[in-house]
């Protein structure tokens, strides 16, 4: 089956990912990771209809890729957090301000937040960490947003 599906499949994703990618060698990473998803879901993929098989993996291509922007952008915010602190630049925060200010949270949206904004985990993958629905994580965060946003203002 998996066979089958790479040889119908490979030519028209790559195309696909070349063109979310602009890479050739992003590209090809995306496809074999779409195809190795495609894999640890063979018994979910073979209930599919052809049809049905080809938009999973052009679903499952461009959320790989749209996760990779993410972390991408997450890395970026952080090197330049790094940076700024490093310098001692003017308006950012130090890593003590920030812990003294993450203080003022309770423990476990403090923990949501950290794994959230600093390790990049998202709603979905927090709400299965911690066994509860991915709106309540979100709410959660929001407030935890709303609170230090008012303590910052103090």
């Amino acid at each position: 089956m998996t066979r089958d599906l790479y040889e119908r499949h490979y030519e028209e994703l790559m195309r696909y990912c070349l063109q979310l990618c602009r890479s050739r060698e992003m590209a090809l990473d995306l496809v074999q990771e779409t195809f190795l998803k495609a894999l640890e879901r063979e018994e979910v993929m073979e209930a599919f209809s052809p049809e049905q098989q080809r938009s999973w993996l052009y679903r499952a291509a461009k959320n790989l890729f749209l996760d990779g922007v993410r972390k991408n952008a997450l890395l970026q915010r952080k090197q330049h957090m790094l940076l700024d602190e490093e310098e001692g630049e003017e308006g950012g925060f130090s890593r003590a301000e920030t812990e003294l200010l993450l203080l003022r949270l309770p423990q476990e949206d403090r923990t949501l937040f950290r794994l959230r904004y600093l390790e990049g985990y998202s709603a979905v993958e927090l709400a299965e960490m911690f066994h509860m629905p991915p709106a309540t994580v979100r709410t959660r965060l929001l407030r935890a947003r709303q609170l230090l946003k008012r303590e910052m203002i103090v």
